[in-house]
Formats: structure tokens, sequence, C-alpha cells
């Protein structure tokens, strides 16, 4: 059926699709599943992924809520990355780096944002130049 026209109504239809499938990529769990599977083997599955490698494009990227899916998007790319999916530890690994990135960066941010407080808290209030007169 090449040279069909798809509609505006399947057109949002694979655009939600393939965001939430691209989205569930963040989810190491979910790739053990797909690697235990067989899933990261099939050759039409892996070329797959390379189709969705377009969600990179900023026109694109900006309606990712998980914006980590695009790093395991990528590794899939690997047919090592791949492979070691199935060990169900690796994926706990994964996991867990993920937990601590998430858990480093709410620091982080937290301090960033008391810091950016503190420093306009610090600075001098200009005078104000009102209509006010002086008697």
């Amino acid at each position: 059926m090449a040279g069909v026209m798809e509609t505006e109504e399947q057109a949002r239809h694979r655009f939600q699709l393939e965001l939430e499938f691209v989205q569930c990529l963040a989810n190491p769990n979910y790739l053990n599943f797909l690697a235990q599977r067989g899933y990261l083997r099939e050759k039409p599955f892996v070329n797959y992924l390379k189709y969705l490698l377009y969600w990179k494009e900023p026109e694109y990227a900006k309606f990712l809520k998980y914006p980590h899916c695009l790093h395991m998007l990528e590794l899939l790319q690997y047919e090592h990355f791949r492979k070691e999916l199935v060990n169900a530890q690796c994926a706990k690994f994964i996991d867990e780096q993920q937990i601590l990135h998430w858990q480093h960066y709410s620091r982080k941010r937290t301090r960033l944002q008391q810091a950016l407080v503190e420093q306009q808290q610090q600075q001098p209030q200009a005078p104000s130049h009102g209509n006010t007169t002086s008697k």
C-alpha cells in the first residue's frame, strides 16, 4: 500500500502511539521485558528503534515528559546494549543509576534555587522614583 496518504487523524494517532512508546523506553524494566521476549533481536524492531530517532529533533523532543528516554533510545541502537538488557541485573543497575541521577538533580536544583533566592534578597532595593515630593 505504498503511496497511500495518511489522514490527519491517522497521523495524530501515530504521533500519540510513538510518543507513548518512546517514553516507555525510559523504563529499564520495560526494556528488560522487551529483551527477554526477543523483540530486541528482531531486525524489524531494531529498524523501528532506528526510525524513532527523529524524536531527538527539538520539534518532537519538546513533547516528551521523560527526556531520559532519548538516551535509552540512543543506547538501543547498539547491539551490545540490547543483548545486555536480557539480564535483569543490568536493568536493575540502570534503574538504580536513574534514581541516583534524579536524586542528585533534585538536590542540586533545590540548592541552586535557594542560592538564587538568597542572592535576590541580598541585592539592595533600588529607590523608587515615583511622584512623591518631599516637604
